[in-house]
């Protein structure tokens, strides 16, 4: 895969160049303009608003470093929150058992056994040890790998920012994600204030934010003690689980945006018709006025795609990534 992308990338250049042969004639400083150097790579700056993804939209299919960069081309996302598994592999991380079978009654996986359990516990060690003397060097390749190919990174969430993990640990992930060229790093929000102060703390001494996530437990004033506690402390707003869980996500928008570093935006029924995740424009998320609201007052948070919904037979998680950009392209250039 990591051929392909080059290979593509390789193509693009020597197009640019023949188009650029072109325009050379025409320019004051004999040089490519800029819009021909931008030949073949994503853009999905629409009026403004970034739109992003976040990299678990794609868990249904294989998901290394180089792969996950080829469905950002795919999709035409330029910007990503990229989880953690696919860094870490990148950068040479011990290697995770393998899981479980297939989930059991119910949806849930089957309960691990004790040897399972045991092989569960080495690995944390192990990831534990790893993450207190990671190379850096390895996420600044992967950044510039990705910023080649027209990518940058804003977020990065690795599981190692929960109460058992260590400080080593979470120091590690503002580390990295400095690295990924992140603004922040992101987490489901803690129930104890203690963390989040914990985690607010070190994160204010590597200059990198942590934004907390909610599902349907979202309320308006959910985040306010960890935003007291540190001005590192801020928020990944999920506007579809907010509607689920009953509420309107404008008010919200309108009050917080100064403490929002990213928006997980899906489409939801509400609470009251059930919840589901559907396809962009069949719930009751108001996609297209919260976007039209980014774009009227410049909000700089993006607007991140995490795909939940079913896919469709005959589809792939790529193949609605990119209805959802398409999606958003339209909201963003229509008149509000």
């Amino acid at each position: 895969m990591k051929n392909e992308i080059i290979s593509r990338r390789q193509f693009l250049g020597t197009s640019a160049l023949t188009l650029g042969g072109l325009a050379i004639a025409a320019s004051p400083a004999f040089g490519i303009p800029a819009y021909i150097k931008n030949l073949g790579k994503p853009n999905s700056m629409f009026n403004g608003v970034q739109i992003g993804a976040i990299s678990y939209s794609w868990r249904s299919m294989p998901s290394s470093a180089e792969q996950v960069l080829q469905y950002c081309i795919d999709c035409n996302i330029s910007a990503l929150e990229l989880m953690g598994p696919a860094a870490e592999a990148f950068a040479g991380a011990p290697e995770a058992p393998a899981r479980p079978g297939g989930p059991a009654a119910g949806g849930q996986r089957s309960p691990l056994t004790p040897e399972q359990k045991a092989e569960q516990e080495e690995y944390l060690k192990k990831m534990a040890a790893w993450r207190a003397n990671a190379p850096m060097a390895k996420f600044e390749q992967l950044r510039k790998m990705y910023k080649d190919a027209g990518v940058s990174i804003y977020a990065y969430k690795p599981n190692a920012l929960g109460a058992n993990n260590t400080d080593a640990e979470v120091d590690y992930t503002f580390r990295a994600a400095k690295a990924l060229g992140a603004t922040h790093a992101t987490v489901e929000l803690p129930n104890s204030p203690e963390q989040t102060k914990r985690l607010g703390d070190i994160a204010a001494r590597n200059k990198i934010y942590v934004g907390y996530h909610g599902h349907t437990q979202q309320t308006f004033d959910w985040w306010d003690v960890a935003l007291s506690q540190s001005k590192y402390n801020a928020i990944n707003f999920d506007m579809g689980h907010y509607v689920a869980a009953g509420f309107d996500p404008i008010p919200f928008l309108q009050a917080k945006h100064a403490n929002i570093l990213s928006m997980h935006t899906k489409d939801r029924k509400s609470k009251a018709n059930g919840g589901a995740n559907v396809p962009w424009g069949q719930g009751d998320t108001p996609i297209v006025a919260a976007l039209q609201l980014m774009k009227k007052n410049k909000y700089k948070f993006p607007a991140t795609i995490e795909l939940e919904y079913p896919i469709p037979e005959g589809s792939d998680a790529v193949k609605e990534t990119a209805k959802c950009v398409e999606f958003a392209r339209k909201a963003l250039e229509a008149k509000s």
